[in-house]
């Protein structure tokens, strides 16, 4: 059967077209069902079962159960449970999911692929018999409203028919029926009065005794029998109101960022604007939450404030407060925090609505309650920069000493928290397998199996290199190639060669993995690899990016194998000028896979001059004047406190902590893979000018500069920042006879102003917005780690079609696809970092439990209330808090009283000064007492202030030496002597 569907849609320009399709409907669809004697065809077996019928309180009769589209989009946590089947899916919903959030839908997909559970797709818009017409001045969502319901409607009646026979009458079974699960209050009502049998997601969850804690997981827009309260929060502008106040740009629109070390304070990204603008309170931040996209109105100039200077993080427990006590609290302490310098001030503004929500799942801990019997807890998350959630729970006795899992589901403005509802629990509070999975969700780290169909497109073993392959590619089995990586590296992307010509030049090679051989375009294993974008590692573990087949084996060029391998190759004279330059696809076998430290020795070794011997030493002269080309160009030498653990193979706890060192290995490696890359994107850019994938690193704007360039100040140092060569040579004059670290600290404040590099496509930006600043090179790109990284995958391509090694494909020449892949790996690239850095501190704190150990440190920050201390032997930062805020625990001595100065950055106490940059002694112990956070605790030792530092350990020890060995004596008889002594 045939009809015809109209419908108008608006075209870029602003015409309005009318669209007449050619619609097909059948009468051959089956319904699904084992007990239908009318749809059921031996070619389709039936998904609906009357074996696995769910009996509840409400309906206690066997129904099939079909949802709403709402119940899908607010409810999908509910539905990943394996408690729900036998539910009828029409395709009217699942378009309207698939509209409405892109996430949802592919989990929901998921839950329908599960033949366990019995979750039916029925095409209603291509049933005769439940298609219906959009009518007259009918919205698009009422008419999908009501094609649902008549879909149900047909469903009930065609199952009833069905069962009218007399030999199911004989079996005095009871009828099945169809429930319409349904959040939407007029569709719902509609549903009733026309004879189907509706109800809500929370009338028919709670209705399931035999799963009570079911209703944990329903989505609350608000929690039932609330007090009315006054609102805590303005009003959000309606859509409408705010694109048009964007439109004539009396609104900003951003992206929102709270801030970490002050849960009063946070930032709105807006394009054209130097530094983000501030928000500073509650009302302002107006219910953003991290990563929200926000219109936000700019406060008149008069009313414009700095970014405090303190560190401030929310007291635990404040649910017994009444708002308007918790609003006069946080006012006070905002109080005198704010730098009253004009020239400091930022533009300042408001949240006025809400653009964009990207909320996601979060990981915490429940507080502990100050009611009894209650299910109404506080979550707080993992992550400082999100708010506390407000959830209802059954369990929170099981739960309060776990990892759990929540979302948020509203935030309406009588409420100070969002409302949220728990989804999981992940395992005990401190253990490293919990925590490790925290840090793995809250970055957004994909760290699921491998699916077997991504596996399916693995080679199959036993693998061999074929005469084909050897035919087609340049073999190179004869040079003596050879890798350096860190020890116990087992993904080994790069190997590198030299050796000397006729003509007294150098043979340079970089031979790269090609990953690309065994990922072809397009199919599962590829598009996987997209999605994770990186290999993630963490302190003993690591995400890969590729499984293990393709990461550790045939791709790893480990030493004696032959490996395929893409090589890039230069001609060079002595002096590392390149003469030529050529790339082709090649079979290896290294040499030998060494360490930094090993191939460091054989360097240092005269007594060694075998051809691995000469291949190192005349790779590592032409990396000190590759080196040196580049710092004389203006590139950057950045710093970062970076450790290394030692961890035990079976508990997986750190056992020992070391600074990492660095070699002239490291560089070698270092300089040639930026050469190659270098060279690469030269090439690929020339060859394909609109979609190259490329690298940049913007200049930072002179703003970024401004901490720097004040620290520096105060140390009687001047930096310039007009040009990249300017910095650099301004970071090699910052240097102290009585500070040895102080270069480095002035390096790490460097690397913190600097922007984040990101992947472009080449015809997006100009040609002037491709140099990469800390490189100082104009051009970039990513293509010697394809195991670890799939920009490097997308460069092979691109490199291997230029060359004719390999066809090119329509995605790899689609600008806009790639772009978006662009903007897929900044986000991974970005969240493994964050990963990385939040692993180190979980081992850190793993480290230091029961240890306390004093430490020397450096000051990096003077704050208002604390100082910001970094300590090189662990690589870490902490704060050593001085002056308490009001209502804090704790009380200084009125001997006792830091003053700041605002012009230096300095904090006084008696004849004791801190800058920037002073050494100091610290303690460190780690407080467990709050369980969400467990923080190492910084206590100052050096220099002594009485009454507010330490005890020295060193002396603690000398005299708890002294008091074992008078305890260990034997005693004495009573005398008058003893008495004197005593």
């Amino acid at each position: 059967m045939q009809t015809l569907r109209e419908y108008t849609r608006k075209t870029r320009r602003g015409n309005v077209l009318k669209v007449v399709r050619e619609h097909y409907l059948r009468d051959d669809l089956s319904c699904g069902s084992d007990i239908c004697n009318v749809c059921n065809r031996q070619d389709v077996p039936p998904v609906l079962l009357r074996e696995r019928m769910l009996r509840t309180t409400l309906f206690d009769f066997p129904h099939y159960i079909v949802l709403d589209s709402n119940i899908i989009l607010d409810q999908i946590d509910v539905l990943e449970e394996d408690v729900l089947c036998n539910v009828i899916i029409f395709a009217t919903v699942m378009n309207e999911v698939r509209k409405k959030s892109s996430v949802i839908y592919k989990r929901f997909k998921n839950v329908l692929q599960l033949k366990t559970r019995g979750f039916y797709a029925f095409i209603n818009e291509h049933h005769k018999d439940t298609y219906v017409e959009q009518m007259p001045n009918e919205s698009s969502n009422d008419r999908n409203d009501r094609a649902i319901r008549v879909a149900t409607k047909w469903y009930d009646k065609h199952l009833l028919d069905s069962q009218q026979s007399n030999s199911f009458k004989r079996s005095g079974q009871p009828q099945t029926r169809v429930v319409f699960i349904t959040d939407d209050a007029a569709c719902r009502e509609i549903s009733k009065n026309e004879g189907i049998l509706a109800c809500t997601a929370e009338e028919y969850i709670s209705s399931l005794s035999d799963y009570p804690l079911l209703v944990d997981k329903l989505a609350r827009k608000s929690f039932d029998s609330e007090k009315p309260s006054l609102p805590v929060y303005p009003s959000h502008l309606t859509m409408v109101e705010i694109h048009e106040g964007i439109r004539t740009k009396r609104f900003l629109q951003g992206n929102f960022q709270a801030s970490r070390e002050n849960y009063l304070e946070g930032n709105v990204s807006v394009e054209g604007y130097d530094n983000p603008i501030l928000l500073q309170g509650r009302e302002a931040m107006n219910r953003a939450v991290d990563g929200d996209i926000v219109a936000i109105e700019l406060l008149p100039e008069a009313e414009w404030s700095t970014p405090s200077e303190i560190v401030l993080e929310e007291v635990e427990n404040i649910e017994g407060l009444e708002d308007q006590k918790i609003a006069e609290r946080e006012m006070d302490m905002f109080k005198n925090t704010v730098s009253k310098i004009s020239e400091e001030k930022r533009p300042t503004g408001r949240v006025i609505g809400i653009i964009r929500r990207k909320w996601r799942q979060y990981c915490g801990i429940l507080q502990k309650s100050v009611l009894e019997n209650t299910n109404r807890h506080i979550f707080v998350p993992a992550d400082r920069k999100i708010p506390r959630i407000r959830i209802e729970t059954r369990q929170s006795k099981k739960l309060l000493d776990q990892r759990i899992v929540v979302a948020i589901d509203s935030w309406p403005r009588f409420s100070r928290y969002p409302n949220g509802h728990f989804v999981r629990s992940l395992g005990p509070l401190g253990d490293i397998k919990t925590e490790n999975e925290v840090i793995l969700l809250e970055h957004d780290v994909p760290h699921s199996k491998f699916s077997e169909e991504v596996l399916s497109f693995l080679p199959k073993l036993p693998w061999t290199i074929t005469n084909e392959d050897y035919e087609k590619r340049v073999d190179l089995r004869d040079l003596y190639i050879c890798s350096v990586d860190p020890p116990g590296c087992t993904d080994i992307d790069d190997a590198l060669h030299c050796r000397s010509l006729p003509n007294g030049n150098l043979d340079v090679g970089v031979h790269i993995a090609d990953v690309s051989h065994f990922i072809r375009p397009g199919n599962a294993l590829d598009k996987e690899a997209a999605a994770r974008g990186t290999t993630v590692y963490l302190v003993g573990k690591r995400i890969d990016m590729v499984p293990e087949l393709l990461s550790s084996n045939l791709c790893s060029l480990v030493g004696g194998e032959e490996r395929f391998a893409f090589s890039c190759c230069w001609e060079m004279d002595k002096d590392a000028k390149i003469i030529s330059k050529r790339f082709h696809k090649s079979v290896i076998k290294s040499k030998r896979a060494m360490t930094y430290e090993e191939a460091q020795c054989i360097i240092d070794d005269k007594t060694q001059h075998n051809e691995i011997a000469q291949s190192l030493r005349n790779l590592n002269n032409l990396a000190k004047i590759l080196k040196k080309r580049r710092m004389d160009n203006g590139a950057l030498v950045l710093a970062s406190p970076e450790i290394r653990f030692q961890v035990d193979s079976e508990t997986h706890e750190p056992l020992e902590v070391e600074a990492k060192q660095m070699r002239d290995t490291n560089s070698m490696v270092e300089e040639f893979m930026l050469l190659a890359n270098i060279t690469v994107a030269e090439h690929i850019a020339a060859e394909f000018p609109e979609c190259a994938m490329l690298r940049r690193h913007p200049r930072p704007p002179p703003t970024n500069f401004d901490p720097l360039i004040k620290s520096a100040r105060h140390q009687g140092f001047e930096i310039k920042t007009e040009s990249g060569l300017d910095l650099a040579n301004s970071l090699d004059h910052c240097v102290k006879g009585d500070n040895p670290y102080f270069n480095t600290m002035i390096r790490i404040l460097t690397t913190r102003c600097m922007m984040q590099a990101v992947y472009f496509t080449s015809g997006t930006v100009q040609k002037s917005e491709f140099f990469h600043y800390g490189l100082a090179a104009p051009i970039y790109t990513h293509f010697t780690s394809p195991i670890r990284r799939y920009s490097d995958i997308v460069v092979h391509r691109l490199l291997a079609a230029s060359i004719g090694a390999d066809s090119t494909y329509t995605d790899l020449l689609n600008k806009k696809l790639n772009e978006n892949i662009c903007q897929n790996l900044n986000y991974r690239h970005k969240m493994a970092q964050y990963a990385g850095r939040a692993s180190v501190a979980l081992n850190t704190h793993v480290y230091f439990r029961g240890k306390t150990q004093d430490v020397e440190g450096y000051i990096l920050f003077v704050r208002k209330n604390a100082l910001q201390v970094l300590i090189p032997k662990f690589g870490l930062e902490g704060t050593v808090y001085l002056n308490p805020l009001k209502d804090d625990n704790y009380k200084l001595p009125a001997s006792v009283k830091f003053t700041y100065s605002e012009d230096y950055h300095t904090q006084s106490c008696g004849n004791v000064v801190f800058h920037a940059f002073d050494p100091v002694t610290v303690r460190l112990t780690l407080d467990s007492s709050n369980v969400q956070h467990e923080k190492l605790v910084f206590n100052l030792v050096k220099p002594f202030i009485k009454g507010f530092s330490v005890e020295d350990a060193s002396v603690m020890d000398v005299c708890e030496n002294q008091a074992n060995i008078q305890v260990q004596q034997p005693p004495k008889k009573k005398s008058k002597k003893s008495k004197t002594e005593k």
